[in-house]
């Protein structure tokens, strides 16, 4: 038989190739019971018992499927399948199994074990890859325990330093470096000693876009970026009845008066303009005392830095201008900022590939959430696979998510991680 048979025989045989969708949902639920909550979610924070416990689980998952594992010094986990060339960068794929303190069953932990599936339905039919296979999961993504954010991830592509990591503390003032020693999971490789060829993450949606549009597979050329702000808002408190409108100092008027004009200049940069104000504080906070001070938060979101830096400069304008009409103190704080994060040509092709070759439809969703591939990015090619979740809800106890939907989007990472690492 010679090359060119041996190659259409190898790609028709991959053409046919399908996850295990029970048992991929099977293992969803066996790693959710670890953290149960009574409303049907999950509670594992990172870095917990229940997190080793979680770790303990998925790691031996891994070994039984033949994968030898790695631990580097913040605690991501990589669990490697070889490769005929095994000199090669693998193929990874991954995300994380830490969840919020009242989180769901998907997020995160769909993406490592839709990798897992992944690995096992190659070993179910014998089929060798050229570059090794890694699945992964990173250390502490959602932040909930502690800060920052995505901390595996961050360190390992020297977003920041790991002595930065290990200094972070829980409210109970844990540190990451100590509780990583207690449950037996920091590691001896060094962050970012770890080559990546190329990254994929699959994930729940974590909104109502895909369900919205019938769509099962939202193929992510892109994260958003974003810019967090903390806006102070300062005059005078005074009694509520004996102060005349016309002699107030209202912090919370000037403020009122912001809010809907941050939800303004999102709308006049769409479809990927979102401003948010989640969180505000009044003082003295009084039935009848005109508020003297007003913070809150101010979120700006879009899909490319010239937008954002846009709505910046629109919403810094607006706060001078009302700064000078009301003669109140207006201070506005940039504290944090997370640029948006266009994925690889060559993987989000990928996943296209894939998604139509297994017939599945599907819609450009460009992330509104930070995820581990925003910093895998900085390191490999990468790109991410959304399925939907139930009224586009996370980070929620009721988050849900159909079988067939799970199934599909392991599917079209099977095929289009099988793109890049080769079959033989």
């Amino acid at each position: 038989m010679n090359d060119m048979t041996e190659a259409v025989k190898t790609e028709t045989t991959t053409d046919a190739l399908r996850v295990d969708g029970k048992r991929l949902w099977d293992a969803l639920m066996e790693l959710a019971q670890i953290g149960a909550t009574e409303k049907g979610g999950v509670k594992r924070l990172a870095l917990t018992d229940l997190d080793r416990q979680g770790r303990d689980l998925v790691v031996g998952w891994a070994k039984a499927a033949g994968m030898t594992v790695t631990i580097d010094q913040i605690g991501n986990v990589f669990m490697r399948r070889a490769g005929t060339d095994d000199a090669l960068p693998p193929v990874m794929t991954g995300s994380h199994i830490d969840t919020q303190p009242t989180g769901g069953k998907f997020d995160g932990n769909y993406g490592v074990l839709a990798g897992l599936e992944v690995v096992r339905t190659l070993n179910d039919h014998g089929i060798r890859t050229e570059a090794p296979i890694e699945v992964a999961f990173w250390t502490n993504e959602e932040g909930s325990r502690f800060v920052p954010v995505m901390m595996g991830s961050g360190v390992f592509c020297g977003a920041f330093t790991l002595e930065h990591a290990y200094a972070a503390k829980d409210v109970d003032g844990r540190t990451v470096g100590e509780e990583l020693e207690r449950i037996g999971y920091r590691g001896d490789q060094a962050p970012g000693d770890h080559p990546i060829g190329a990254y994929f993450e699959t994930h729940i949606e974590q909104g109502p876009v895909l369900e919205d549009a019938d769509k099962v597979i939202g193929v992510v050329p892109a994260v958003m970026g974003l810019s967090w702000y903390d806006c102070t808002v300062t005059g005078m408190e005074a009694h509520a009845g004996p102060t005349p409108m016309h002699l107030r100092r209202d912090a919370m008027q000037v403020a009122a008066k912001i809010v809907p004009e941050v939800v303004a200049i999102a709308n006049r940069y769409p479809p990927y303009g979102r401003g948010t104000v989640g969180m505000m504080q009044v003082f003295p906070n009084s039935r009848n005392v005109i508020p003297g001070e007003v913070k809150f938060s101010i979120d700006l979101r879009n899909v490319n830095d010239e937008l954002l830096n846009r709505m910046h400069e629109e919403m810094t304008a607006f706060i001078d201008r009302t700064a000078a009409e009301s003669g109140l103190g207006i201070k506005l704080e940039r504290v944090s900022y997370y640029p948006p994060c266009p994925f690889h040509e060559d993987v989000v092709g990928a996943v296209r590939s894939a998604t139509a070759k297994l017939g599945y439809s599907t819609m450009d969703v460009v992330s509104g959430a930070g995820h581990d591939a925003i910093y895998a990015a900085r390191l490999a090619p990468s790109g991410m696979i959304f399925v939907p979740c139930k009224d586009g809800i996370s980070h929620n106890e009721i988050e849900d998510a159909q079988p067939a939907h799970l199934e599909a989007g392991c599917n079209v990472l099977l095929h289009a991680m099988l793109e890049r690492a080769k079959v033989v």
